[in-house]
């Protein structure tokens, strides 16, 4: 059996890489990469709704042991905190990051010194966390840091918020996508974060993601290759919709999906501003969905485990 190789190195030594790197980095200059379609242009540092031009910025990198069961494995997942979003849920369990900027400007070179300073840290992955609204600098850093030998596999760890388009041109080049499903009522998503298509939004992503890269694959180890992780945030009230998302991964994205059911939501940031979500998740209110999921069809969900950390 073949050893394996992340996507990403056969798309660079074809010359490929090169020719997405150049459709990205054009986008800037108009920016639609994502549903908000701001048509700024970020190449001369015009911001839209990510706050972003033509750098990306970085809130923090480390390896991460709080990460789904397949990515962590036993030396933890190699996570880049970008800053900003292009969702912005009101509730956001990372606010300071998404909401307040809390971050700096990195140059490619330093993105790619981060993503092999991970991978010499013994990461499993290199995770980019919050990377819609910076795919055109993620791509341009890719080659630098396959110079540098860069072999692991990279995770897209998104909101779910994402262009078809955009996540065209990521083919060949991710390896494994975790994005959210957030919501499946428009209304709930126009009420937390002023995006009512939302859900339509990301029923499409998660189409496209898995048609890319299938169900999820793990090696020996039980650590992830390639393939599509869908992780759900339950809401109080019932409000993210757990049983029609649910249904809608089982029936037409795969039975077969990895789910991570996710139980940490408490109120943050303005969170307050809507009632039902201005009080903690409940021990029932989980259960509850983990069932609901269960019995809806999805056969892999991610289980809940203490986390150790050594200092």
């Amino acid at each position: 059996m073949n050893a394996f190789q992340p996507a990403y190195l056969e798309t660079f030594r074809s010359g490929h890489l090169e020719e997405i790197i150049q459709q990205a980095v054009a986008m800037l200059s108009d920016c639609q990469l994502c549903p908000r379609r701001c048509k700024v242009n970020r190449r001369e540092e015009q911001l839209g709704i990510c706050q972003t031009g033509a750098q990306a910025q970085v809130s923090s990198y480390d390896t991460h042991f709080g990460e789904e069961a397949p990515l962590v494995g036993r030396h933890g997942s190699g996570t880049i905190f970008f800053t900003h979003c292009n969702l912005l849920c009101n509730f956001c369990q990372n606010f300071d990051i998404s909401h307040e900027g809390f971050g700096h400007q990195v140059s490619q070179t330093a993105l790619a010194e981060m993503m092999v300073a991970l991978q010499d840290a013994g990461c499993h992955n290199i995770n980019f966390v919050t990377p819609t609204h910076v795919v055109p600098q993620i791509l341009t850093a890719l080659p630098l840091a396959i110079q540098q030998g860069l072999h692991v596999p990279l995770v897209y760890n998104t909101s779910g918020y994402d262009r078809v388009s955009s996540l065209k041109l990521l083919e060949g080049v991710v390896d494994i996508y975790m994005p959210d499903f957030k919501f499946w009522d428009p209304q709930v998503a126009k009420a937390t974060c002023n995006a009512a298509d939302y859900p339509k939004v990301t029923r499409r992503a998660l189409l496209e993601m898995h048609r890319q890269v299938g169900d999820l694959v793990v090696d020996e180890r039980g650590i992830a290759q390639r393939g599509l992780l869908v992780r759900h945030l339950v809401l109080p009230a019932g409000l993210a919709g757990t049983e029609p998302i649910m249904r809608f991964i089982a029936q037409q994205v795969s039975p077969r999906t990895y789910v991570n059911v996710m139980k940490q939501y408490h109120p943050c940031g303005e969170a307050h501003n809507i009632q039902e979500l201005a009080r903690p998740l409940n021990d029932r209110e989980y259960q509850e969905a983990v069932q609901c999921a269960k019995a809806q069809g999805i056969q892999r969900l991610d289980k809940p485990r203490r986390v150790f950390m050594l200092y």
